[in-house]
């Protein structure tokens, strides 16, 4: 054993029982950040706008501070944009990561120094959690990858402006500096296409033990590895043992992944976005990701099915419930205040407190009043993967209204398979009986022929890329999102099949 790994095996010890310790005081820990939180701010614009200085409670809090997403707090991220300082958070922030919202535009999220030690700290607890959870060490020893955006930054009125991932990577720790790779250099190459190309070169022959990026880019990084080797991933980097992940279902890309590496690999998955770092999985036989409680958030959460009534009710964490489908509000030490994160969430379980990913409050199909959501569309996915053996690259899914024939509407699955299967209506077929299975409302709109089985529609390869591309959003941290209520991607990406 290396100097180096053992004091991972130690460090990782420490840190998992620092965790337990908030972890099993979970209403404790909240009720401190949120304390802190309304303190720290209380004399900023926002906390003097919403008296933050007469907030005993959380009830007090509830009742001067609505739930807002971007656009209501725009006007207060525009003042701190155009230099104010004391607006949202004491000071200014020292960068703002820019995200391209769907509804929202350029998006401009305030890091400041309480709430960037966070997204940095979490990354790091993932790995130690495996490690004293594995007593796998080894991996600390050879190259890692995180395959993110440039960390080329902008400056505006003293504060840095880039993507996320592009600006915790100036916080790689001192320790993992000869690990990491690509080269600075090649993390700066703007161009998705010939980063990936550079990376593939960089890293072929090197020992990677750690990969870490979004499924569908790493991916890309893995086929182009292959086609240029000749080898498995798992063949060329014999001691790659982890691969971290974050932002989408990793369980539709499982089987290709391990097609391409040709053996399996432990997996981690993180709940990382610009607004905060909120969730890891802490342990591998378990699919939850435990929720970061002492993390500068404070979390409130409103049923997905009442969010969009007049005054839904709000919940802090001792009120929530394993198996409901919630909306994740957020107040942070980044100054974002009844933050509507747009995520829908679903806890596991509340000891300690343990969510997967649902999908988005905005990403759903409800045409006919089936609110199927995206957790369901992945369970399907992964079961019909299961069951007749294909693989994929990419999917969405829309609904069909305008038919011909008297024919009844449906719901489109656009996919990209790696290799067009013969039996794509038995396909078909799992997929819609899983959906059927999972949501009663689906079910009803089947068997009463409002709805017809879904439908098939297989894609051209590269379709997926060549559509991200055309947005300007090939690479990154930029992903499809799994299903709309119109048509607007489905009919944009079908323009690539000529």
């Amino acid at each position: 054993m290396t100097l180096k790994s053992l004091g991972a095996r130690i460090f990782a010890k420490r840190v998992t029982s620092q965790i337990a310790s908030w972890a099993t005081n979970p209403i404790e820990t909240q009720q401190k950040v949120f304390k802190e939180l309304v303190d720290k701010a209380k004399n900023t614009t926002f906390g003097k706008d919403h008296q933050f200085s007469e907030i005993q409670s959380y009830e007090d809090f509830s009742k001067r501070v609505p739930i807002r997403d971007y656009e209501d707090l725009r006007p207060y991220i525009e003042a701190v944009v155009a230099g104010k300082e004391d607006v949202l958070w004491p000071g200014k922030p020292l960068y703002f990561a820019k995200t391209s919202g769907t509804t929202s535009g350029i998006k401009y999220i305030p890091l400041t120094k309480a709430s960037l030690p966070y997204h940095i700290r979490s990354a790091r607890n993932a790995i130690l959690c495996y490690i004293n959870e594995t007593g796998n060490t080894k991996i600390v020893d050879g190259k890692m990858i995180f395959l993110q955006g440039s960390p080329v930054l902008k400056e505006q009125h003293g504060i840095k402006i880039g993507r996320l991932s592009g600006i915790v990577a100036h916080y790689v720790p001192k320790y993992l500096q000869k690990n990491r790779m690509p080269t600075w250099e090649t993390n700066c190459i703007e161009d998705w296409e010939e980063k990936v190309e550079a990376i593939v070169a960089e890293t072929q022959g090197e020992d990677m033990t750690i990969i870490s990026g979004i499924p569908s880019w790493v991916q890309m990084y893995f086929e182009q590895l292959q086609t240029k080797t000749g080898k498995k991933i798992g063949s060329l980097f014999q001691n790659f043992e982890l691969f971290i992940y974050g932002g989408v279902n990793y369980e539709p890309y499982r089987q290709k992944f391990e097609n391409l590496i040709g053996r399996k690999v432990a997996s981690i998955e993180l709940y990382p976005a610009s607004e905060g770092f909120f969730a890891f999985q802490n342990e591998q036989n378990d699919k939850g990701l435990l929720l970061q409680l002492n993390a500068g958030i404070f979390y409130e959460f409103v049923e997905a099915a009442s969010f969009f009534e007049k005054t839904p009710k709000r919940l802090t964490i001792g009120e929530v419930k394993v198996g409901i489908n919630y909306v994740m509000i957020i107040s942070t030490n980044a100054g974002l205040w009844g933050y509507n994160l747009g995520d829908t969430v679903i806890f596991t379980s509340t000891s300690p407190y343990k969510l997967i990913v649902s999908g988005r409050i905005k990403h759903f199909i409800s045409a006919f009043g089936e609110h199927v959501i995206g957790k369901e569309v992945e369970q399907a996915m992964k079961e019909a993967l299961e069951k007749h053996a294909f693989s994929i690259t990419e999917f969405t899914v829309a609904p069909q209204i305008t038919t011909a024939n008297g024919e009844l509407p449906y719901h489109e699955w656009l996919i990209e398979f790696d290799e067009a299967p013969q039996q794509i209506s038995e396909i078909a077929q799992a997929l819609d009986v899983s959906l059927q299975k999972q949501n009663s409302y689906y079910f009803d709109l089947i068997q009463g022929k409002v709805l017809q089985p879904l439908k098939i529609t297989s894609l051209k390869k590269d379709s997926f890329n060549e559509y991200m591309k055309s947005l300007g959003k090939l690479g990154g941290q930029n992903k499809i999102p799994r299903l709309s209520n119109d048509r607007k991607i489905a009919d944009d990406v079908l323009k690539f099949q000529g």
